[in-house]
């Protein structure tokens, strides 16, 4: 499994690429659970999303642990993780799904933003929603949520596999996140996907110009070698 840091020539492309295209070319390589399961975006404003997953693992509270004072731990996990995470990459929490009290709030959210990091992923819920929505910078979750973490959630590790949106993410994996939700890429699948998926991007654009020029998707999606005749031509004249 590679380790090697995203290229930036990657992440760019990255970027300009939809998770409907890149689900699609995963999915050509085998790979059909990469696109998580209710996980939304909350943010209006800011980027497509792209880095390498920084994970955060929560299992089920206990009243008896889960209490106010575990805060101020600096080894805590849950903001352990926010103070650690490397700069380009998006925190991934796992929540289990469960979004009945927030993974995470305004403030750690913020702080992971102003250390550089390229979002924040969570299949539970955010507190603090209306605040983090207003940030210029990718967040998703499954939805809103006032309780604090401790109500349902126990932060146990940081940077291991996990699940979210019942997808696997292993540390390193690529997350990318756009207006319809974040897929998961296997970081040694990355820089292939970026070529093949920006070729496919091209592609699509192509047909859907034909599709507003009244053509028909017979011989045009998928292609006869009449179409991809007509696209090479279109490509050049870009």
């Amino acid at each position: 499994m590679s380790t090697q840091p995203l290229s930036p020539e990657t992440r760019a492309l990255l970027s300009r690429i939809s998770t409907a295209t890149l689900t699609s070319q995963l999915m050509a390589r085998g790979l059909r659970n990469t696109f998580m399961h209710k996980v939304y975006r909350l943010t209006t404003g800011g980027p497509s999303m792209v880095g390498e997953a920084f994970t955060l693992r929560y299992i089920p509270a206990r009243e008896d642990i889960d209490v106010s004072a575990v805060f101020e731990n600096r080894e805590h996990p849950q903001r352990k993780a926010v103070e650690t995470i490397p700069a380009g990459h998006v925190l991934v929490i796992d929540c289990r799904q469960d979004a009945r009290a927030a993974g995470a709030g305004s403030i750690l959210v913020s702080r992971t933003m102003m250390r550089g990091a390229a979002g924040v992923v969570t299949d539970g819920g955010l507190r603090d929603s209306p605040t983090i929505e207003a940030l210029d910078y990718p967040v998703y979750c499954a939805g809103r949520a006032a309780p604090t973490n401790l109500t349902r959630h126990h932060a146990v590790d940081v940077n291991v596999p996990i699940g979210c949106g019942d997808v696997p993410v292993y540390p390193g994996d690529i997350i990318v996140g756009d207006r319809e939700g974040v897929v998961v890429i296997p970081r040694h699948l990355a820089d292939e996907v970026a070529r093949q998926g920006t070729e496919q991007t091209l592609m699509e654009d192509f047909v859907i110009e034909r599709v507003l020029a009244g053509q028909s998707t017979y011989g045009l999606y998928p292609p006869n070698e009449e179409s991809l005749a007509a696209f090479e031509k279109w490509k050049k004249g870009r």
